[in-house]
């Protein structure tokens, strides 16, 4: 399952963060559909610019930061604050003294040689008890879940703005071209914000 917010042009941001494309019916959307997950799988690029925290209320699904290169902030309320351990999901070839402070920090994951696997992140994941993954993005994580056969449901927010400029779209990569058939089975409008439901056709 994946939850993205996009301007009516396609855009994922707006200079540089989502925030201008949310409302507050998104806002509980995201919320909800936090609720409903075993855990909240999200980019490295994507907690540093949205600063992501912690999961709100004690029962919030722990969060799953894909990561290779490991900068991350230790010190951050999403390591700090969590009432279920923060997951990193990393590769092999992620520098040893970052993944030492990683596996201090949190639960750390492998899931890769050189790059970070989705399909073995995913199964990884799955033998840890987790029946449904939200994936929050950003782009290029979404991309490589689409790539690799894993998108199942998505739920879209489309904010009525018309952005332009070279943006990333919600989903970006090289594998992201693949084309993966949905259908619509929700569709509802409040204050000009369309919030689509698709699944896997």
């Amino acid at each position: 399952m994946a939850n993205v917010v996009a301007s009516v042009d396609g855009s994922a941001v707006v200079g540089g963060r989502t925030a201008e494309l949310s409302s507050e019916a998104d806002r509980h959307l995201f919320h909800l559909l936090r609720s409903l997950a075993d855990v909240v799988l999200v980019g490295a690029n994507t907690v540093r610019v949205e600063g992501y925290g912690p999961a709100r209320g004690a029962g919030g699904p722990p969060i799953a930061v894909v990561s290779r290169s490991l900068e991350l902030d230790w010190d951050s309320r999403l390591f700090t604050e969590a009432s279920a351990p923060t997951i990193v999901v990393t590769c092999t070839a992620a520098d040893a003294a970052r993944r030492r402070r990683a596996e201090e920090a949190g639960e750390v994951i492998v899931a890769g040689e050189d790059h970070v696997e989705i399909d073995r992140a995913v199964a990884e994941l799955g033998r840890r008890g987790v029946a449904v993954v939200l994936c929050e993005g950003g782009p290029c994580l979404l991309g490589e879940v689409v790539a690799a056969g894993h998108l199942d449901e998505l739920c879209t927010t489309v904010a009525p703005l018309a952005v332009g400029g070279a943006g990333p779209r919600v989903a970006m990569g090289a594998g992201a071209g693949t084309p993966v058939p949905l259908r619509l089975v929700s569709a509802l409008e409040e204050h000009d914000h369309l919030f689509l439901r698709y699944l896997r056709g």
